[in-house]
């Protein structure tokens, strides 16, 4: 099960956000939790990801990441403002890049350099322009796809869900979750000013009136033998019958279902 969830104070019972995710990582891949102090950077420095070197902000936050042994950047964490991100794979119908940034370094430079849950997801789409995403992912299989984030801080969430270098943004309300496909529809806050254009062009709709982000980009054969859409339905419901008392217990009991 990997999948990723968020539950706003207004859905908890105490009045905190809750944050959870669950990995699934090939066999044999060592997943480390590592602390990361809050650093100064000479101006003009490189930072090496996984694939490339990408210019270095001065001053980077305080981060605790959970991560493949062998990636520079993490599947999860959070940082010393208390951000939180967790990141899916996701198939679209949208070619796979060279090797650049993966979903995994956009999320740590992110955490390492955002307060905000908004202030992210305008770094994330930054880089995705600046770089684009791509490179293998898998530790002994060759493993290549689009990422998804679901975002959190202390006040609010967001999910931004990409496919090659188009991507929507959606501001959480209260509870969601994501899993490994595109789960934004036809409403969004934010986009690629791209998105639709794209979509059309390529015959995937008409036109915005019945443009859906999901149907329009998703690799369906590939998202459909995910398991995908069970697990984000089973995880959303939960949520949504828990909406208003929602604890660390129901997250952990969601983590756990099967």
């Amino acid at each position: 099960m990997c999948d990723t969830m968020v539950a706003l104070g207004n859905s908890t019972a105490d009045g905190r956000v809750l944050f959870a995710k669950n990995s699934d990582r090939q066999p044999n891949e060592c997943h480390i939790m590592i602390r990361i102090p809050r650093r100064k950077h000479p101006k003009g420095s490189k930072v090496k990801c996984t694939y490339i070197e990408i210019d270095q902000a001065e001053g980077t936050y305080e981060v605790f990441l959970l991560k493949p042994h062998w990636i520079w950047g993490a599947e999860m964490g959070c940082n010393e403002y208390g951000l939180n991100i967790g990141n899916e794979a996701v198939f679209t119908k949208e070619p796979y890049g060279k090797d650049s940034l993966i979903g995994m370094d956009m999320l740590r430079i992110a955490l390492e350099r955002c307060k905000t849950s908004r202030e992210a997801v305008d770094l994330l789409v930054k880089l995705l322009e600046k770089y684009g995403q791509g490179g293998n992912c898998g530790y002994e299989k060759p493993f290549t796809y689009h990422n998804s984030f679901l975002i959190a801080d202390r006040d609010s969430a967001w999910v931004l869900e990409t496919a090659g270098i188009y991507w929507a943004a959606l501001q959480v309300k209260d509870v969601y979750s994501i899993s490994n496909r595109l789960s934004i529809g036809s409403q969004f806050d934010l986009a690629h000013p791209q998105l639709v254009s794209h979509a059309i062009e390529k015959g995937w709709c008409k036109g915005r009136e019945d443009f859906d982000f999901s149907k329009c980009y998703s690799n369906p054969l590939i998202t459909h033998f995910s398991g995908s859409m069970e697990r984000q339905s089973c995880s959303r419901k939960m949520l949504e019958e828990k909406k208003g008392s929602i604890t660390i217990e129901t997250m952990m009991d969601i983590l756990r279902s099967h």
